[in-house]
């Protein structure tokens, strides 16, 4: 039997083609909603079923119950919260059973939101909350202070014409990898959450995870994220030439999560979860500072988290791995738990440490990444430097 949606049933909010040009017609002599893009990728899964069972926009008692108790006011875990902002003037136009278009970047009418709520929230205590910081130096935390000072909710129906992943080759949908999954003769899947490349850790952990489960969903974020980090295209390359070489084909299977990099280490980890379960997954690799940003979390605060969760009602089992690294002794990856050597035997690079190198055109040791996702990242960088 395949792992149920959170909630029991796959949501699915998107109507059929007719149904659509007769929405989009409507939606056009209704009050209006701008939408940032972080609010498109919301409201594009909710509508695919990978925020199942969330509906629509969370109104104020499931908001007051995610921020207080990693919970909807249902009692099914949720850790973060997924919320449409609205100015104080477009507010003022709505209320509980009016209907509000939702206009994307590009003009085009995305959705119609059916209203149910319009309430204040206090981003600082969100900030708290959610993120455990209020310095605004927090990509997060930066984001809660643009947002408008009234929060909309409601169900959505959604018919946004176009792509939003940016990969519509790789773009599957919960029940696209569901039944891929069926497909494939997999009855227990592990997810691996990445918004970096994939290095020579990170693989070590994914193929620990494969020797205990049917298959692997490489499920990169491709959403908005840090304007430091390594941009979509490049990573997507990345994993794609590593799969090429080092991974049975018939094992893995490479799908983007067009959703928005939040921070919010921990609950973010709960919530990372959560979603992959809803794509069909039974498993989900959870390693050193899962989405986190600075030194606003502990090493293994989003491993800790899941004790705070009923692994019952979270439906999908974390894996946790320690930080591994390759031994210079050894002559392999390797982690504290299996490792007797010191740190000076240790290689291993941050992020910051990566990027850093790659801006000074120098290559990536081979024993942090392979020798073939170096060539995609030396050349992304090279080109990057020469057009700026």
């Amino acid at each position: 039997m395949p792992i149920p949606p959170h909630g029991g049933e796959l949501v699915n909010r998107i109507p059929t083609p007719s149904e659509s040009a007769e929405l989009r017609r409507e939606a056009r002599t209704l009050p209006q909603i701008r939408i940032p893009g972080h609010t498109l990728s919301d409201l594009h899964l909710i509508a695919i079923g990978a925020y199942s069972p969330l509906r629509g926009f969370m109104d104020r008692a499931d908001y007051e119950a995610v921020l207080e108790t990693m919970h909807l006011a249902n009692g099914l875990p949720w850790s973060v919260p997924i919320t449409l902002s609205a100015t104080l003037e477009e507010a003022a136009r709505l209320g509980a059973g009016d209907a509000v278009a939702l206009v994307a970047e590009d003009g085009e009418i995305a959705a119609v939101l059916h209203v149910q709520d319009v309430y204040a929230w206090d981003a600082g205590r969100e900030a708290e909350l959610v993120y455990r910081t209020r310095d605004e130096a927090h990509p997060g935390v930066a984001r809660l202070g643009g947002l408008g000072a009234r929060l909309v909710g409601g169900e959505i129906t959604y018919f946004y014409p176009h792509d939003v992943s940016g990969f519509p080759s790789r773009h599957l949908t919960p029940a696209e990898t569901r039944e891929e999954f069926r497909r494939r003769g997999w009855r227990t899947v592990v997810a691996f959450q990445t918004r970096n490349p994939v290095h020579r850790a990170h693989e070590y952990l994914q193929k620990c995870a494969l020797e205990m489960v049917d298959g692997l969903l490489l499920h990169p974020l491709v959403g908005d994220t840090k304007a430091d980090d390594v941009p979509a295209n490049v990573r997507m390359r990345c994993y794609e030439v590593l799969l090429e070489k080092y991974y049975p084909a018939n094992r893995v299977l490479l799908s983007v999560l067009p959703a928005a990099m939040r921070y919010a280490g921990p609950r973010e980890a709960i919530f990372h979860a959560i979603v992959r379960r809803n794509y069909g997954c039974t498993h989900f690799i959870v390693g050193r500072d899962h989405a986190g940003v600075g030194n606003y979390y502990g090493t293994y605060d989003a491993q800790r988290i899941f004790d705070d969760v009923d692994a019952q009602l979270l439906g999908i089992r974390p894996l946790m791995f320690e930080h591994a690294f390759w031994c210079r002794a050894c002559a392999q990856m390797v982690s504290t738990k299996t490792c007797p050597h010191g740190k000076d035997e240790h290689v291993f690079l941050s992020g910051t440490a990566v990027r850093a190198l790659l801006g000074a055109g120098k290559r990536p040791p081979a024993e942090f990444t392979r020798p073939e996702v170096a060539d995609v990242l030396m050349e992304a960088y090279a080109s990057a430097l020469h057009t700026a």
